[in-house]
Parts: structure tokens; C-alpha cells; sequence
């Protein structure tokens, strides 16, 4: 095991570019998502002036926005944030489903990192948890992925 090469990125926000792509759906869980990945990209030596916020209606826009902002080489990587909770109609899963997916299509097809931090919860309460509540902030851990990344992908 010792002969063996470990390569991973760092967590070094510095010079990095980032986009942070949110849904305005379920807007009071997300908004602490936002807070806590710009958070993460200042606390790890990103500059605030290099980190920008594009709002869309909801997570079934995300993946075309991630789309145009990967294609722009304006970014070095890009955080999809957003909040879903399960209803009583199968909408949840179509637009779960579509989000996830076209998110991951645009990062293997780009070539740009992005992390997703798209909540999809049973109920609310859950979600709650999850954006800065008892679970933690996945919008700090999509954040620092998306840092992680760019940075491995930087020495490949």
C-alpha cells in the first residue's frame, strides 16, 4: 500500500471562481444554504468579490443554468443549491430526478466541478435540519466539493 500515489484536492477557495446557482422554491431553507456554502468558500481564502449568486424559479431550471454558466469558462466551479420536499403528487420525483441528472450531465460534459447541494426531503422539518440546522449545512458541503475539486482537477 505504501507504493501506492494518493492524489486529492485541497481545500484552498484562493483564485477560484465560483458561481452559486439556488433555487428560489422553498426560499427560506435555501437562503441558509447560500449563506453557509459563501461562508465555506471565504472561510477556505475565497474572495467574496470571485463568489456569485444566480437565483432560478426552482431546481427543474437548475441544471440549464449550471449548463450556460459551465459553458461561459467564466467559473472555475459551480454550486447547485436548492430544496425539495416530497408532496402527495409524484411531481417530487420528476423534478428530483431531472435536477440531480441534469446537474451531473453538465459537470461530466463540461468538465467543470459542480457540487450539489439540492435538498430532497420527506418534509420540511427535515430540510430545516439539513440548511444549517442539528445535520449541519449542505450548502457548505456542496461548497467545499465543488473547492476540492477544482483543485484536483487543477493537477490532473
Amino acid at each position: 500500500m505504501d507504493d501506492i500515489t494518493h492524489r486529492r484536492g485541497n481545500l484552498d477557495a484562493s483564485g477560484l471562481r465560483i458561481a452559486i446557482v439556488a433555487t428560489r422554491f422553498n426560499e427560506v431553507v435555501v437562503n441558509q444554504l447560500v449563506a453557509g456554502a459563501t461562508d465555506a468558500l471565504v472561510r477556505h481564502g475565497g474572495s467574496p468579490d470571485d463568489v456569485t449568486v444566480y437565483w432560478t424559479p426552482g431546481a427543474f431550471e437548475l441544471p440549464l443554468v449550471v449548463d450556460k454558466l459551465a459553458a461561459s469558462g467564466s467559473v472555475d466551479g459551480i454550486v447547485a443549491l436548492g430544496c425539495i420536499v416530497r408532496g402527495d403528487t409524484p411531481h417530487f420525483d420528476y423534478v428530483a430526478g431531472e435536477s440531480a441528472s441534469g446537474v451531473a450531465a453538465v459537470a461530466r460534459a463540461r468538465g467543470v466541478p459542480v457540487g450539489f447541494g439540492v435538498l430532497t426531503t420527506e418534509t420540511f422539518d427535515q430540510a430545516v435540519a439539513r440548511g444549517g440546522g442539528k445535520l449541519g449545512n449542505k450548502g457548505a458541503d456542496a461548497a467545499l466539493a465543488t473547492v476540492e475539486t477544482a483543485d484536483l482537477l487543477r493537477s490532473l
